[in-house]
């Protein structure tokens, strides 16, 4: 009976890990193949890469706090692992139907929650600490991009363009007999440098999303002794790198329609972003959701793009509120008239028009001298969509908790 469960454990962790890597892979990789700096099976071979160094590195800590720190190892029965590994896989199935990156992390710990209040052994004092850090890193993910889309968004905007290539920056000579690999020779030394910056960025999500989702695929087989850390983390990259290298790639052939108000260079903002708050939790033993941190960043940046078009003063008044001024989150979206136009959005990148992008050195207005109409020119988020999104994050490992309180109650 344990061997059975066990394997069905198994089962179930490699099916969670699939669907991580399948989300996560679009979602740092997106960009750089909408550029075509390289193809989708490079791009799941580098996720992959560095997902497992993120998880073999700093995920250790997140592992350790999940199968031995919320609830003493010893509550980790095979069945109680399967039953929270089931609460985990069917979170991704909510958020898949719903069409909402709901936090795995989230839903994996209320589950492991509502075992500890089932039984009477959950660490209360290590509780408050991640809920606390859940509600630091969303906020400290909207300060930040609040603060950069306000003062620095601009100007970086003005600088940098982000180009779209007619082919792929690297290319193959198959002249020879041995096919040699060599750049694309429409490429200037500015594409060369922003392709770099990309990959690094794409890469270093990689690493994050290893570092802090590792441990929602196998902490409860590695509480049970089912497998050691290390081959947890062996096994949950195993099955986010086949996720990346399969279902992976409807999304990233998809990623710049669902996000095509989205300039590359915001998209490349949030994912540091992101990606730092993430690994400084994950560092700390803090599991925590990539999907809430980035997006509340996106929030943020574009906001305060918007707010460029009032004096900090005035916007701090009543007078100056939301409702009055008509200051949303779409100022990522819109740019001035007398401007020049805004970098390439996800999308662009993602069209068939190889002109997408390119942009010119421009003056960047005072805050305060900006129209706000023409920054606010195209909403970014659909306030009624947010809204869902946020129900949700806060639905599913609130379901999780109580869900796994009553299993564990009332029948296992």
């Amino acid at each position: 009976m344990v061997s059975t469960l066990v394997v069905v454990g198994l089962a179930v962790a490699v099916f969670v890990g699939f669907n991580i890597g399948g989300s996560s892979t679009g979602v740092a990789f997106g960009p750089a193949v909408g550029s075509r700096l390289l193809g989708k099976a490079a791009a799941a071979t580098l996720f992959t890469a560095f997902a497992f160094l993120g998880a073999w590195t700093v995920g250790r800590n997140v592992i350790e706090t999940m199968s031995d720190g919320i609830v003493p190892a010893a509550q980790f029965s095979p069945v109680a692992s399967v039953a929270i590994l089931f609460f985990t896989g069917l979170s991704l199935l909510v958020s898949n139907i719903y069409g909402v990156p709901a936090s795995t992390s989230m839903t994996a710990v209320g589950a492991i929650v509502g075992l500890g209040l089932a039984t009477d052994t959950l660490n209360e004092s290590l509780m408050f600490g991640i809920v606390s850090a859940w509600i630091v890193a969303p906020l400290t993910g909207f300060a930040s991009g609040a603060v950069i889309g306000r003062y620095l968004y601009p100007h970086l905007d003005a600088r940098f363009a982000f180009t779209r290539l007619e082919h792929s920056l690297v290319q193959f000579d198959r002249d020879g007999a041995v096919p040699r690999p060599r750049l694309n020779p429409n490429a200037t030394s500015r594409d060369l440098v922003g392709a770099v910056l990309v990959l690094a960025i794409a890469c270093y999500m990689g690493f994050s999303a290893g570092a802090s989702n590792a441990a929602n695929a196998v902490a409860p087989l590695v509480g049970n002794g089912s497998v050691d850390v290390d081959q947890g983390i062996v096994l949950a990259v195993a099955a986010i790198g086949l996720g990346g290298f399969t279902i992976a790639r409807r999304t990233l052939a998809t990623v710049g329609d669902e996000i095509t108000d989205l300039p590359i260079l915001a998209a490349l903002i949030v994912s540091v972003i992101g990606a730092t708050i993430i690994t400084v939790l994950s560092y700390l033993g803090i599991p925590a959701s990539l999907a809430v941190s980035t997006t509340c960043c996106i929030i943020g940046l574009g906001w305060g793009r918007a707010s460029r078009a009032l004096p900090l003063a005035e916007l701090a008044t009543p007078s100056a509120g939301e409702s009055e001024s008509g200051i949303t989150t779409g100022g990522l979206a819109g740019a001035p008239a007398s401007e020049a136009s805004p970098g390439p959005t996800v999308g662009d990148l993602a069209s068939d028009d190889p002109e997408a992008g390119t942009t010119g050195r421009q003056a960047v207005p005072a805050v305060g001298e900006e129209e706000l109409e023409e920054l606010t020119a195209e909403r970014l988020f659909d306030p009624a969509a947010t809204s869902r999104i946020v129900f949700l994050w806060l639905l599913t490992p609130s379901i999780s908790v109580v869900s796994s309180y009553l299993l564990f109650t009332t029948v296992l």
